[in-house]
C-alpha cells in the first residue's frame, strides 16, 4: 500500500465534531437462488430490490448474465457451476457475495457456486407474508435458508448468517446486517495479505511483544523488517533542504503545535518522517511497528511519537515499541471502522471505579481523537536518564469523548490469539500534570477483562478506533481467517 501524500486526510476519518467515520464501500456479486416447487414470479423483483438496497447503502452490486439461467436464478448444480465461472472471471471485482433467496432456493445449486469463491458470503432469506400462503405466492425461503445453511456446514463453506433469520431488503434491519457484512469484507480481504513492516528490532526491555511471525503468516500477515541503522542512515544522508522534507515541515507545522521544540530537532523530525514514508512505501506496508526508544533519542535527539501520531492521523496504523501483533490490530479495526487508530497503555486506575481506566501513551494518538491540536514537548520520562532537549516529539494533548472498539493480540503455540470489545472514552477529567496523549475509558466489566487478557499473556497495550465494530471483526477474523477470538460484552 502506498503511504498517502501529505496533506490529504484519509477516507472515513471522524471529524473535529465526532461525528461517526463512514467507511469505505464495497463491490457484492449478487446470487439468486430458485427452487421450480416455488413461484418464480418473485426473483426479477428480488434482484431489482436487492440492487437497490446495495446502492442505498453506498455499495455497488453486480449480478451475472441472465442467459442460460431459468429465471435468471440458479437452480440446478449445473446452473451453479455457471454462476461459478462467471464469478471467477470477474473475482478480482468483489468483496463478497450475497446470496439472495427469493424462494426456497436449491441448496445443490448453491454449493456448486460457492464452494471455490473464497470471499465472505452473506445468506439472506426473504420473509413470506401471512396473506399470501397460498401455493402461487408463498416463498417458504425460511426454510430454504435452513437448508442451505446445513448444506454449507457439511461441505466446509464459510458463510455469514445474521438476525433476523428472513428480512426484506428493502428493510433498516437488511442495511444494519449490511453494514455488518460489509465490515466483515473488508476485514478479510484486507487483512489476508497484509504485510507489517517491523521497523528495528525489538528492544531487550519489551519481551512482552514478542511475536511468532511464522503464527502469522498462517492467517496471511507478513512481516517485512528492516534495522533501524537503515533508519539512520538514510536520515544522515538526507539534505535539510530536500524537497521531501521541506514538503514534511509544512505538513507537521500545519498539524500540531511544535513551538517548544528546538530548530534542529525539528528538523530531524521531518528527516524521520520521510525516511519512515520511504520504508513504508517501500516494503508495501499496511501497517508498521517501531522500535521508538532510546537509539532514536541517543543518536538522533529526538522522540517520533508525533510521527506516528501522523502516520495514523493519515490512515496507516503505526505501532509503537515494536507491538507488531497490535499493528495487525489496528489495521483490523480501521478496516472494519474506516476510522483512525491508535495504540494505548492500560496505564492507570481511574480512582475506585471499577470499569474505568485512564489510557496513555506519549503521543501517537491521531490528532483526529484528540480534543484539539496537541503540543510536541521533550519526553519527560526519559529525560531523568537522557537530560533535557534529547527525546523531543511526544504530541502531548487529551483524548476527546466517542465510543470505541478495541483489541489485542498474540501467538501462542503457533496461534494467533484476538480480544475484542467495545468501549467509550468519557469527559472524566485527567489531571492536567499527566504526560502525554490520554483519556478516561469507561469498558463494562473490565475487572475481569483485565484477568481474562493477563492469564492469555497480552500486552500492555490496547488497540482501538471509534465505531462499534466488534462483531464484525469476531467473525471476520474468527469466522473466515482462522484466529482464536475472545469476544468481550
Amino acid at each position: 500500500m502506498m503511504v498517502p501524500s501529505c496533506p490529504s486526510p484519509p477516507t472515513g476519518v471522524c471529524d473535529d465534531a465526532g461525528m461517526t467515520p463512514t467507511p469505505p464501500s464495497c463491490t457484492f456479486a449478487i446470487f439468486l437462488g430458485n427452487r421450480g416447487f416455488f413461484p418464480s414470479s418473485c426473483i426479477a423483483a428480488a434482484r431489482s430490490e436487492m440492487l437497490a438496497a446495495l446502492a442505498a447503502g453506498g455499495h455497488r452490486g453486480l449480478c451475472p448474465p441472465e442467459d442460460g439461467m431459468r429465471h435468471g436464478a440458479v437452480e440446478t448444480a449445473a446452473e451453479g457451476r455457471a454462476w461459478a465461472a462467471w464469478f471467477a472471471a470477474n473475482k478480482a471485482q468483489f468483496d463478497g457475495v450475497v446470496l439472495c433467496l427469493p424462494n426456497f432456493g436449491d441448496e445443490n445449486g448453491a454449493v456448486a457456486a460457492m464452494q471455490d469463491c473464497g470471499v465472505p458470503i452473506l445468506v439472506q432469506a426473504y420473509p413470506d407474508e401471512l396473506d399470501k400462503m397460498g401455493p402461487a405466492t408463498r416463498r417458504d425461503a425460511f426454510c430454504g435458508k435452513m437448508s442451505v445453511l446445513d448444506v454449507f456446514r457439511q461441505v466446509g463453506i464459510r458463510h455469514t448468517t445474521l438476525k433476523p433469520h428472513v428480512v426484506h431488503p428493502s428493510t433498516a434491519a437488511f442495511q444494519a446486517n449490511l453494514a455488518h457484512f460489509a465490515a466483515v469484507c473488508r476485514v478479510v480481504k484486507g487483512l489476508r495479505r497484509c504485510v507489517i513492516g517491523s521497523i528495528g528490532a525489538r528492544t531487550t526491555a519489551f519481551k512482552t511483544v514478542r511475536i511468532d511471525e511464522v503464527a502469522l503468516q498462517q492467517v496471511g500477515v507478513t512481516v517485512e523488517a528492516t534495522d533501524l541503522s537503515d533508519i539512520l542512515a538514510r536520515i544522515r544522508a538526507m539534505p535539510d533542504l530536500d524537497g521531501a522534507v521541506l514538503d514534511k515541515a509544512e505538513r507537521l507545522r500545519n498539524y500540531t503545535d511544535f513551538s517548544k521544540v528546538p530548530g534542529a530537532s525539528f528538523v530531524t523530525l521531518c528527516k524521520l518522517g520521510v525516511a519512515l514514508d520511504q520504508v513504508a512505501a517501500e516494503l508495501g506496508c499496511d501497517a508498521i511497528a517501531l522500535r521508538c526508544w532510546i537509539e532514536l533519542q541517543k543518536e538522533l535527539k529526538i522522540s517520533p511519537c508525533v510521527l506516528l501520531s501522523e502516520l495514523n492521523d493519515r490512515g496507516l496504523p503505526a505501532a509503537c515499541e515494536v507491538d507488531i501483533g497490535n499493528a495487525v490490530v489496528m489495521r483490523a479495526i480501521r478496516l472494519a471502522t474506516g476510522g483512525q487508530t491508535t495504540l494505548l497503555d492500560w496505564n492507570n486506575n481511574y480512582g475506585d471505579d471499577p470499569d474505568k481506566v485512564i489510557l496513555f501513551h506519549c503521543g501517537p494518538v491521531p490528532q483526529g481523537l484528540m480534543t484539539g491540536k496537541g503540543v510536541v514537548t521533550d519526553h519527560v520520562l526519559l529525560q531523568p536518564v537522557l537530560g533535557e532537549n534529547c527525546s523531543h516529539g511526544c504530541n502531548t494533548g487529551r483524548i476527546r469523548p466517542f465510543d470505541f472498539t478495541y483489541g489485542g493480540l498474540v501467538t501462542d503455540k503457533g496461534r494467533c490469539n484476538v480480544f475484542l470489545g467495545h468501549g467509550a472514552f468519557t469527559t472524566d477529567p485527567v489531571p492536567a500534570d499527566f504526560f502525554g496523549c490520554a483519556g478516561v475509558a469507561r469498558i463494562p466489566g473490565l475487572q475481569d477483562i483485565l484477568q481474562t487478557i493477563a492469564r492469555q499473556g497480552h500486552r500492555h497495550h490496547v488497540a482501538l478506533a471509534p465505531g462499534l465494530a466488534r462483531d464484525a471483526l469476531v467473525e471476520a477474523m474468527g469466522g473466515y481467517l482462522g484466529y482464536d477470538v475472545t469476544r468481550f460484552a
